[in-house]
Protein backbone atom coordinates (compact mmCIF):
# COMPACT_ATOMS: atom_id res chain seq x y z
CA UNK A 1 0.00 0.00 0.00
CA UNK A 2 1.34 3.60 -0.94
CA UNK A 3 1.86 5.96 1.05
CA UNK A 4 -1.10 8.10 -0.25
CA UNK A 5 -3.38 4.83 0.02
CA UNK A 6 -2.50 4.90 4.00
CA UNK A 7 -3.25 8.48 4.29
CA UNK A 8 -6.51 7.75 2.73
CA UNK A 9 -7.10 4.82 5.34
CA UNK A 10 -6.69 6.63 8.10
CA UNK A 11 -8.10 9.85 7.05
CA UNK A 12 -11.40 7.30 6.65
CA UNK A 13 -10.94 6.68 10.41
CA UNK A 14 -10.53 10.13 11.89
CA UNK A 15 -13.55 11.10 9.83
CA UNK A 16 -15.61 7.93 11.44
CA UNK A 17 -14.30 9.18 14.93
CA UNK A 18 -15.29 12.82 14.03
CA UNK A 19 -18.96 11.69 13.36
CA UNK A 20 -19.12 10.66 17.17
CA UNK A 21 -19.26 14.15 18.14
CA UNK A 22 -22.63 15.06 15.92
CA UNK A 23 -25.24 16.93 18.68
CA UNK A 24 -22.91 17.53 20.95
CA UNK A 25 -19.93 19.72 20.19
CA UNK A 26 -22.30 22.93 18.22
CA UNK A 27 -21.21 25.40 17.57
CA UNK A 28 -18.30 23.90 17.21
CA UNK A 29 -17.01 21.91 14.33
CA UNK A 30 -16.96 17.53 14.21
CA UNK A 31 -13.18 17.04 14.69
CA UNK A 32 -11.45 13.37 14.73
CA UNK A 33 -7.83 12.74 14.88
CA UNK A 34 -5.53 9.91 14.42
CA UNK A 35 -1.80 8.90 15.53
CA UNK A 36 -0.10 6.29 13.41
CA UNK A 37 3.07 5.19 12.48
CA UNK A 38 4.68 2.48 10.30
CA UNK A 39 0.86 1.22 9.60
CA UNK A 40 0.26 1.06 13.65
CA UNK A 41 -2.37 2.94 14.95
CA UNK A 42 -1.43 4.34 17.95
CA UNK A 43 -4.34 6.38 19.39
CA UNK A 44 -7.41 7.74 17.78
CA UNK A 45 -9.74 10.23 19.55
CA UNK A 46 -12.01 13.13 18.98
CA UNK A 47 -13.78 16.63 20.38
CA UNK A 48 -16.96 14.98 21.93
CA UNK A 49 -18.39 18.01 23.95
CA UNK A 50 -18.37 22.08 23.20
CA UNK A 51 -15.62 23.78 25.79
CA UNK A 52 -13.92 19.57 25.94
CA UNK A 53 -10.60 17.99 24.73
CA UNK A 54 -10.03 19.05 20.69
CA UNK A 55 -9.43 15.62 18.77
CA UNK A 56 -5.85 16.13 18.86
CA UNK A 57 -5.51 16.15 22.32
CA UNK A 58 -7.26 12.90 23.06
CA UNK A 59 -5.35 11.45 20.26
CA UNK A 60 -2.37 12.66 20.96
CA UNK A 61 -3.03 11.23 24.97
CA UNK A 62 -4.04 8.06 23.56
CA UNK A 63 -0.64 7.01 22.03
CA UNK A 64 1.21 8.64 24.60
CA UNK A 65 5.18 8.68 23.98
CA UNK A 66 4.89 6.92 20.92
CA UNK A 67 3.58 9.90 19.47
CA UNK A 68 7.01 11.05 18.69
CA UNK A 69 7.96 10.32 15.29
CA UNK A 70 5.02 9.52 14.07
CA UNK A 71 1.78 11.29 11.76
CA UNK A 72 -1.37 12.71 12.89
CA UNK A 73 -3.97 12.36 10.92
CA UNK A 74 -7.07 14.87 11.33
CA UNK A 75 -10.21 16.27 9.76
CA UNK A 76 -9.63 20.30 10.37
CA UNK A 77 -6.55 22.36 10.79
CA UNK A 78 -5.37 22.56 14.07
CA UNK A 79 -6.11 25.43 16.41
CA UNK A 80 -3.31 27.71 17.20
CA UNK A 81 -5.23 30.27 19.26
CA UNK A 82 -6.43 30.01 22.78
CA UNK A 83 -10.11 29.57 22.73
CA UNK A 84 -11.98 27.23 25.62
CA UNK A 85 -8.83 25.29 25.47
CA UNK A 86 -5.26 25.52 24.63
CA UNK A 87 -3.93 25.21 21.04
CA UNK A 88 -3.84 22.23 19.49
CA UNK A 89 -0.40 23.07 17.48
CA UNK A 90 1.39 23.96 20.84
CA UNK A 91 0.17 19.46 21.57
CA UNK A 92 1.36 18.73 18.74
CA UNK A 93 4.64 20.29 19.14
CA UNK A 94 5.43 18.84 22.47
CA UNK A 95 4.18 15.20 21.73
CA UNK A 96 6.92 15.32 18.68
CA UNK A 97 4.62 14.40 15.78
CA UNK A 98 6.86 14.36 12.65
CA UNK A 99 3.92 14.90 10.04
CA UNK A 100 0.51 16.25 9.70
CA UNK A 101 -1.83 15.13 7.31
CA UNK A 102 -4.93 17.39 7.19
CA UNK A 103 -8.09 17.16 5.64
CA UNK A 104 -8.77 20.74 4.79
CA UNK A 105 -7.57 24.40 6.10
CA UNK A 106 -10.27 25.96 9.02
CA UNK A 107 -11.97 29.30 7.88
CA UNK A 108 -12.92 30.68 11.30
CA UNK A 109 -10.95 33.60 11.10
CA UNK A 110 -8.44 32.81 14.32
CA UNK A 111 -7.50 29.43 12.93
CA UNK A 112 -7.44 30.38 8.90
CA UNK A 113 -4.04 28.80 8.10
CA UNK A 114 -2.26 30.17 10.89
CA UNK A 115 -2.57 26.35 12.77
CA UNK A 116 -0.63 25.41 9.45
CA UNK A 117 1.82 27.75 9.55
CA UNK A 118 2.98 27.56 12.92
CA UNK A 119 3.70 23.68 12.74
CA UNK A 120 5.28 24.12 8.80
CA UNK A 121 6.98 27.27 10.73
CA UNK A 122 8.45 24.50 13.86
CA UNK A 123 9.93 21.65 10.62
CA UNK A 124 6.99 19.66 10.56
CA UNK A 125 5.73 17.76 7.23
CA UNK A 126 2.52 19.14 6.60
CA UNK A 127 -0.30 18.05 3.80
CA UNK A 128 -3.63 19.27 3.06
CA UNK A 129 -6.43 17.58 0.99
CA UNK A 130 -6.77 14.17 1.58
CA UNK A 131 -10.74 13.34 1.62
CA UNK A 132 -11.25 17.07 1.91
CA UNK A 133 -14.63 16.59 0.13
CA UNK A 134 -16.26 13.95 2.73
CA UNK A 135 -14.79 16.05 5.50
CA UNK A 136 -16.22 19.73 4.16
CA UNK A 137 -19.63 17.84 3.68
CA UNK A 138 -19.50 16.36 7.39
CA UNK A 139 -19.28 19.85 8.80
CA UNK A 140 -21.23 21.43 5.85
CA UNK A 141 -23.36 23.47 8.87
CA UNK A 142 -20.41 24.55 10.83
CA UNK A 143 -18.76 26.25 7.43
CA UNK A 144 -22.54 27.20 6.12
CA UNK A 145 -22.56 29.56 9.53
CA UNK A 146 -19.28 30.56 9.50
CA UNK A 147 -19.68 31.70 5.87
CA UNK A 148 -23.11 33.39 5.89
CA UNK A 149 -23.81 33.82 9.34
CA UNK A 150 -26.91 31.55 9.51
CA UNK A 151 -27.73 27.74 10.49
CA UNK A 152 -28.14 24.98 8.11
CA UNK A 153 -31.86 24.37 7.36
CA UNK A 154 -33.19 21.20 6.37
CA UNK A 155 -36.53 20.51 5.80
CA UNK A 156 -38.28 17.34 6.68
CA UNK A 157 -41.42 15.87 5.68
CA UNK A 158 -43.28 12.62 5.32
CA UNK A 159 -45.53 11.97 2.51
CA UNK A 160 -47.72 9.11 0.20
CA UNK A 161 -46.82 7.86 -2.60
CA UNK A 162 -49.17 10.53 -4.02
CA UNK A 163 -47.33 13.63 -2.63
CA UNK A 164 -49.90 13.80 0.07
CA UNK A 165 -48.77 15.47 3.88
CA UNK A 166 -52.53 14.33 5.37
CA UNK A 167 -55.93 13.65 3.80
CA UNK A 168 -58.29 16.64 2.72
CA UNK A 169 -59.33 17.10 6.71
CA UNK A 170 -55.53 17.24 7.90
CA UNK A 171 -55.28 14.25 9.66
CA UNK A 172 -51.80 12.81 9.26
CA UNK A 173 -51.51 10.22 11.62
CA UNK A 174 -49.68 8.71 10.71
CA UNK A 175 -47.99 8.31 7.25
CA UNK A 176 -44.46 7.16 8.28
CA UNK A 177 -43.74 3.67 10.19
CA UNK A 178 -42.86 3.71 13.92
CA UNK A 179 -39.28 2.97 12.66
CA UNK A 180 -39.32 6.62 10.10
CA UNK A 181 -40.63 8.09 13.37
CA UNK A 182 -37.88 7.31 15.39
CA UNK A 183 -35.30 8.41 12.85
CA UNK A 184 -36.98 11.71 13.13
CA UNK A 185 -36.65 12.00 17.00
CA UNK A 186 -33.05 11.14 16.82
CA UNK A 187 -32.66 14.18 14.25
CA UNK A 188 -34.46 16.60 16.52
CA UNK A 189 -32.10 15.34 18.97
CA UNK A 190 -29.19 17.05 17.78
CA UNK A 191 -30.77 20.29 16.02
CA UNK A 192 -30.76 24.07 18.13
CA UNK A 193 -34.29 24.42 16.46
CA UNK A 194 -36.94 23.17 14.70
CA UNK A 195 -39.62 24.74 12.88
CA UNK A 196 -43.32 24.79 12.09
CA UNK A 197 -45.79 27.34 10.84
CA UNK A 198 -48.68 28.38 13.33
CA UNK A 199 -50.98 25.87 10.92
CA UNK A 200 -49.65 22.72 12.25
CA UNK A 201 -49.36 24.63 15.52
CA UNK A 202 -52.63 24.36 15.71
CA UNK A 203 -54.15 21.27 13.75
CA UNK A 204 -51.34 18.93 15.92
CA UNK A 205 -50.68 20.22 18.76
CA UNK A 206 -47.08 18.92 18.36
CA UNK A 207 -44.44 18.64 21.35
CA UNK A 208 -41.65 19.09 18.74
CA UNK A 209 -39.53 17.24 21.35
CA UNK A 210 -36.76 14.72 20.71
CA UNK A 211 -37.89 11.27 22.69
CA UNK A 212 -35.92 10.34 23.94
CA UNK A 213 -33.68 13.04 24.37
CA UNK A 214 -30.97 13.80 22.47
CA UNK A 215 -27.67 15.39 22.70
CA UNK A 216 -29.54 18.76 22.57
CA UNK A 217 -33.01 20.28 23.42
CA UNK A 218 -34.15 22.46 20.44
CA UNK A 219 -35.74 25.69 20.79
CA UNK A 220 -39.12 24.97 19.53
CA UNK A 221 -39.60 27.98 16.77
CA UNK A 222 -43.78 28.96 15.80
CA UNK A 223 -44.19 31.15 12.70
CA UNK A 224 -46.71 32.77 13.65
CA UNK A 225 -47.29 36.35 12.28
CA UNK A 226 -50.50 37.52 14.44
CA UNK A 227 -49.61 35.59 17.59
CA UNK A 228 -52.83 32.79 17.74
CA UNK A 229 -50.51 30.52 19.19
CA UNK A 230 -53.33 29.14 21.62
CA UNK A 231 -52.53 29.59 25.19
CA UNK A 232 -53.93 25.84 25.95
CA UNK A 233 -51.08 24.01 22.95
CA UNK A 234 -49.00 22.28 24.36
CA UNK A 235 -45.82 24.18 23.10
CA UNK A 236 -47.32 27.19 25.05
CA UNK A 237 -48.04 25.13 28.28
CA UNK A 238 -44.60 23.74 28.27
CA UNK A 239 -42.46 26.92 27.47
CA UNK A 240 -40.94 27.40 30.89
CA UNK A 241 -39.58 23.22 30.28
CA UNK A 242 -38.66 23.74 26.99
CA UNK A 243 -37.53 27.16 25.07
CA UNK A 244 -40.43 27.88 23.00
CA UNK A 245 -39.82 31.04 20.39
CA UNK A 246 -43.29 32.75 18.86
CA UNK A 247 -41.90 34.50 15.73
CA UNK A 248 -44.44 36.94 15.36
CA UNK A 249 -45.08 39.88 12.22
CA UNK A 250 -45.42 43.61 12.78
CA UNK A 251 -49.56 43.30 12.60
CA UNK A 252 -49.30 40.95 15.84
CA UNK A 253 -51.57 41.92 18.73
CA UNK A 254 -49.86 43.68 21.98
CA UNK A 255 -52.24 41.45 24.29
CA UNK A 256 -51.97 38.20 22.50
CA UNK A 257 -47.55 38.94 22.75
CA UNK A 258 -48.22 39.55 25.89
CA UNK A 259 -50.52 36.42 26.88
CA UNK A 260 -47.76 33.98 25.50
CA UNK A 261 -44.94 35.86 27.32
CA UNK A 262 -46.76 35.34 30.24
CA UNK A 263 -46.51 31.55 29.56
CA UNK A 264 -42.68 31.79 29.40
CA UNK A 265 -42.95 32.01 25.41
CA UNK A 266 -40.27 34.21 23.91
CA UNK A 267 -42.25 36.69 21.01
CA UNK A 268 -39.41 38.38 18.80
CA UNK A 269 -40.78 40.67 16.14
CA UNK A 270 -39.48 40.09 12.52
CA UNK A 271 -40.31 42.50 9.27
CA UNK A 272 -43.56 41.31 7.00
CA UNK A 273 -47.27 41.84 7.27
CA UNK A 274 -48.62 38.46 7.74
CA UNK A 275 -46.11 36.27 8.09
CA UNK A 276 -42.38 36.84 9.38
CA UNK A 277 -39.73 37.07 6.90
CA UNK A 278 -37.54 34.34 6.96
CA UNK A 279 -33.97 35.75 6.20
CA UNK A 280 -34.06 37.79 9.27
CA UNK A 281 -35.51 35.02 11.67
CA UNK A 282 -32.62 32.82 10.37
CA UNK A 283 -29.54 35.60 10.67
CA UNK A 284 -31.23 36.18 14.20
CA UNK A 285 -30.47 32.03 14.97
CA UNK A 286 -27.18 32.52 13.93
CA UNK A 287 -26.48 35.19 16.01
CA UNK A 288 -27.95 33.17 18.77
CA UNK A 289 -25.06 30.39 18.00
CA UNK A 290 -27.54 28.11 16.58
CA UNK A 291 -25.90 25.56 13.68
CA UNK A 292 -28.30 23.25 12.60
CA UNK A 293 -32.33 23.95 11.87
CA UNK A 294 -34.90 21.49 11.17
CA UNK A 295 -37.77 22.62 9.21
CA UNK A 296 -41.18 20.59 10.14
CA UNK A 297 -43.66 22.94 8.55
CA UNK A 298 -46.72 22.58 6.33
CA UNK A 299 -46.21 23.22 2.82
CA UNK A 300 -47.01 27.00 3.20
CA UNK A 301 -43.66 27.37 5.73
CA UNK A 302 -42.16 25.07 3.58
CA UNK A 303 -42.72 26.95 0.39
CA UNK A 304 -41.52 30.28 2.22
CA UNK A 305 -37.98 28.78 2.62
CA UNK A 306 -37.71 27.62 -0.54
CA UNK A 307 -39.13 30.88 -1.79
CA UNK A 308 -36.23 32.74 0.24
CA UNK A 309 -33.75 30.01 -0.79
CA UNK A 310 -32.86 28.87 2.80
CA UNK A 311 -33.38 25.15 2.54
CA UNK A 312 -29.49 23.27 3.04
CA UNK A 313 -30.92 20.01 2.48
CA UNK A 314 -33.49 17.78 2.70
CA UNK A 315 -34.98 14.48 4.36
CA UNK A 316 -38.57 12.99 3.19
CA UNK A 317 -39.84 9.86 3.68
CA UNK A 318 -42.04 8.37 1.36
CA UNK A 319 -44.70 5.99 2.65
CA UNK A 320 -46.30 3.24 0.54
CA UNK A 321 -49.42 4.61 0.34
CA UNK A 322 -51.73 6.69 -1.74
CA UNK A 323 -54.25 9.35 -0.47
CA UNK A 324 -55.90 10.18 -3.90
CA UNK A 325 -57.48 13.50 -3.12
CA UNK A 326 -57.98 16.52 -5.12
CA UNK A 327 -56.98 19.57 -2.51
CA UNK A 328 -53.17 21.18 -1.41
CA UNK A 329 -51.79 19.25 1.25
CA UNK A 330 -48.72 18.74 -0.70
CA UNK A 331 -44.95 19.28 1.17
CA UNK A 332 -43.70 22.33 -0.59
CA UNK A 333 -46.01 25.07 -1.75
CA UNK A 334 -45.10 28.69 -2.81
CA UNK A 335 -44.14 30.54 -5.82
CA UNK A 336 -43.12 27.27 -7.75
CA UNK A 337 -41.43 27.39 -10.87
CA UNK A 338 -42.96 28.01 -14.41
CA UNK A 339 -40.73 25.44 -16.20
CA UNK A 340 -39.87 22.13 -15.01
CA UNK A 341 -36.53 22.63 -15.91
CA UNK A 342 -35.90 24.94 -13.60
CA UNK A 343 -36.71 22.72 -10.42
CA UNK A 344 -34.26 22.26 -7.84
CA UNK A 345 -32.62 19.23 -8.34
CA UNK A 346 -30.90 17.92 -5.51
CA UNK A 347 -27.37 16.74 -4.68
CA UNK A 348 -25.71 14.48 -2.61
CA UNK A 349 -28.18 11.70 -2.48
CA UNK A 350 -28.40 9.56 -0.64
CA UNK A 351 -31.65 6.06 -0.19
CA UNK A 352 -32.59 3.79 2.37
CA UNK A 353 -35.89 1.99 3.12
CA UNK A 354 -37.21 1.92 6.60
CA UNK A 355 -39.48 -0.06 7.69
CA UNK A 356 -40.87 -0.55 4.13
CA UNK A 357 -40.76 3.75 3.85
CA UNK A 358 -37.59 5.37 1.37
CA UNK A 359 -36.02 8.00 2.94
CA UNK A 360 -34.53 10.21 0.60
CA UNK A 361 -31.63 12.64 1.46
CA UNK A 362 -30.03 14.96 -0.41
CA UNK A 363 -28.96 18.82 -0.46
CA UNK A 364 -29.89 22.03 -2.53
CA UNK A 365 -27.11 24.01 -4.54
CA UNK A 366 -26.67 27.02 -2.44
CA UNK A 367 -24.10 29.99 -2.99
CA UNK A 368 -22.27 29.02 -0.57
CA UNK A 369 -21.84 25.71 -1.48
CA UNK A 370 -19.95 27.09 -4.38
CA UNK A 371 -17.48 28.78 -2.39
CA UNK A 372 -16.35 25.22 -0.42
CA UNK A 373 -16.59 23.33 -3.56
CA UNK A 374 -13.75 26.58 -4.98
CA UNK A 375 -11.85 25.76 -1.62
CA UNK A 376 -12.01 21.67 -2.05
CA UNK A 377 -10.20 21.84 -5.35
CA UNK A 378 -7.54 24.13 -3.37
CA UNK A 379 -7.44 21.11 -0.63
CA UNK A 380 -8.77 23.75 1.98
CA UNK A 381 -12.09 25.14 3.14
CA UNK A 382 -11.54 28.48 4.39
CA UNK A 383 -9.32 31.69 3.29
CA UNK A 384 -6.09 31.80 2.02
Amino acid sequence: MSRDEKDLAWMRLALAEAAKGRGAVEPNPMVGAVVARDGVLLGAGFHAQFGGPHAEVEALAAAGERARGATLYVTLEPCGHHGKTPPCVDAILRAGIARVVVAHQDPFPEVAGRGLARLREAGLEVEVGPLAEPAVQLNAPFLKRIFTGSPYVIAKWAMTLDGKTAVENGDSRWISSPASRALVHEVRGRMDAIVVGIGTAIADDPQLTARPKGPRVPVRVVLDGRARLPESSRLAVTARETPTLVAVAEAAPEDRRGRLRSLGCEVVEFPGSSRPSIVPLLEELGRRGMTNVLVEGGGLVMGAFFDADQIDEVDVFLAPWIEGGDHPRTPVRGRGRSLMSESLRLERLEHSVVDGDARIQGTIPRPWRSKLETLIARGEAGPS
